[in-house]
């Protein structure tokens, strides 16, 4: 999910391997099954808008089926020595390269998204696979110091058990295997309920990645459908310890309460909406701040938790990089994703369409100035540009999940901060500066969890902490931060000595 991900080339094998079939089927307690529901995910391309399968969805029986065999497979993988689990995930490695191409195609299939975006993704999951290769030998226990003679105090860290995973559509394979794969490296079973309209991409090519691999039955499985009929059941379900989920700040905090308010408490990681503010001061480098704010603005269509929302940018500059970033974004390649030059895809389906056309009317309503635009053409929609926008604009308070790029001009250093702060968000940020340490002083100011100084606000490191501050969320994804997540703390102490006591 990131313009950081690692620069070199990871080759399929020259012998690629039979395409995954049986795909229409989801993957419970080791079996690939049809689900008991009356209901089916129907996938559609949202490019041709042509229905790619149709895979009988999950019931509550399936759920229940899942959550206990999960919790029954789990004490056995935890026993499993490190370098056992170890390896399971070095071949699910290897077989992500193998499938390389694959992969690659469904997530332009069902995603719409555009091929350079879904290679993007392809390498972030890699990458992210390749670490949770070492995780097992990060659970890591301590000795406490104790005040009471003779007694050794020991801290234990162990895997919760079993992890409900709901993942989002928007980058279906990366943002669903960085929590089951952690989850999984330690120790957990993992039963995760992917989106309905990336079922595949999002998570039963997942399933068959990890049953290649080795991964023992009943550790993963996979229950697909509609969030209104299986959603609260997923989550309130009295098995799973912890829930992680990726989406709108409206749904996480029903998650957040539905977990409260199950049979059995559990934690919950919860990576929620975002308005990114990508922040131009006055003394920036504007060829730089212009190839960033496009790349982070429109890759994979404005469709990315935390794409630069709204650019922010001081007075003195503003003419200047308006003129430049118009320029720019409307060179971009609009068209099939599969094309190697396309940049600008189709939206996944037509309620976001909908959504994006409402904002537009509403921009054009408050008086913002249209620079760039265009009408949709089926699910394809130009990119467009809006000028004289203020922070109190619908389209500069909401998240907008598309591409549509607010500007904001304000006075200075001062006004750019208060701008970017005015929101009930706080995922991710950027700051464009010649000088590193005004950057810096500028940075540690953004209510954000994560800002990126002379870089776009779209980054995902395998190794650091991802997540966000006030409505984006709880929790930490990545590196040392999700072994935190997917364990837990046992304390246990050796009395090696009587002790006397007060009475």
């Amino acid at each position: 999910m990131t313009a950081t991900t690692s620069n070199r080339t990871t080759h399929a094998t020259d012998n690629a391997p039979a395409p995954y079939t049986g795909l229409d089927r989801l993957f419970i307690s080791g079996r690939w099954i049809a689900g008991r529901s009356e209901h089916k995910v129907r996938p559609i391309n949202p490019y041709s808008q042509t229905t790619i399968m149709e895979i009988p969805a999950a019931n509550e029986q399936d759920i229940d089926d899942a959550y206990r065999t999960a919790k029954e497979a789990q004490v056995e993988w935890a026993k499993a020595l490190p370098s056992e689990r170890s390896r399971v995930m070095q071949r699910a490695v290897e077989i992500m390269e193998a499938r390389r191409e694959e992969i690659v195609s469904w997530l332009i299939r069902e995603a719409g998204s555009p091929r350079t975006k879904a290679m993007l993704e392809w390498q972030a999951a890699h990458d992210l696979m390749q670490q949770a290769v070492a995780i097992p030998y990060q659970a890591e226990g301590h000795l406490l110091p104790s005040d009471i003679p003779g007694k050794e105090s020991r801290v234990y860290r162990q895997p919760v058990g079993v992890v409900g995973v709901v993942s989002p559509w928007d980058f279906a394979l990366h943002l669903a295997n960085r929590s089951i794969a952690p989850a999984l490296a330690l120790g957990n079973a993992v039963v995760q309920k992917p989106p309905s309209n990336t079922p595949i991409s999002g998570g039963l090519i997942l399933a068959k990645i990890y049953e290649e691999a080795g991964l023992p039955a009943g550790v993963f499985s996979v229950v697909a459908g509609p969030a209104h009929e299986i959603g609260d059941v997923f989550v309130g379900h009295s098995i799973p310890r912890v829930i992680t989920f990726t989406g709108s700040t409206k749904a996480g905090r029903h998650i957040g309460k539905q977990a409260m308010d199950s049979p059995v408490m559990k934690r919950v990681s919860l990576e929620l909406g975002g308005n990114s503010p990508l922040v131009v001061l006055d003394d920036a480098d504007l060829e730089l701040a212009v190839n960033a704010a496009v790349f982070g603005k429109f890759l994979n269509q404005g469709q990315i938790c935390m794409s630069v929302n709204r650019l922010i940018v001081d007075r003195r500059v503003h003419d200047e990089f308006v003129d430049r970033f118009v320029h720019r974004v409307g060179n971009l390649k609009m068209g099939d994703p599969n094309d190697a030059d396309t940049v600008i895809g189709p939206i996944v389906d037509r309620s976001q369409l909908d959504s994006l056309m409402k904002h537009i009317q509403a921009a054009h309503q408050d008086g913002a100035r249209q620079r760039l635009g265009g009408d949709p053409d089926g699910l394809m929609l130009p990119p467009h540009i809006f000028v004289d926008v203020t922070n109190q604009m619908s389209v500069a308070r909401e998240e907008l999940f598309g591409p549509v790029a607010p500007i904001i001009k304000v006075r200075d250093e001062a006004e750019a901060l208060q701008v970017a702060n005015d929101t009930e968000y706080g995922l991710s940020s950027a700051v464009f500066t010649r000088d590193e340490r005004r950057g810096l002083h500028f940075a540690l100011q953004m209510e954000a969890g994560m800002t990126h100084i002379n870089d776009q606000t779209v980054n995902d490191l395998p190794n650091a902490p991802f997540g966000g501050e006030k409505n984006s969320g709880i929790g930490r994804f990545g590196g040392s931060w999700a072994v935190a997540e997917f364990t837990t703390d046992r304390w246990v102490t050796v009395q090696r000595t009587p002790r006397t006591y007060a009475f």
